[in-house]
């Protein structure tokens, strides 16, 4: 019962029926199963590439000092 109540609750907050809301929730639940599984592949050379470009530092520019330097939004104070 407290689960259809929550999810009675979260639906109305969408503004969406039961139904609605659980179709759209199983779906994103598919949606990250299937993209969590999913599989390339890449030859040596594009590998070797790929773990280059990771571990190459970042260009420091204005904006990523900004990014690096700013609160997150939980550690703000309301």
């Amino acid at each position: 019962m407290r689960q259809r109540d929550l999810i009675d609750q979260a639906a109305a907050r969408q503004g969406r029926s039961r139904s609605d809301f659980m179709l759209a929730a199983s779906c994103k639940a598919a949606e990250d199963v299937l993209l969590d599984q999913t599989f390339f592949g890449l030859s040596e050379d594009r590998f070797a590439e790929f773990q280059a470009l990771l571990d190459t530092p970042p260009v420091v520019s204005p904006r990523l000092l900004r990014t690096l330097s700013a609160k997150a939004p939980w550690d703000k104070k309301r």
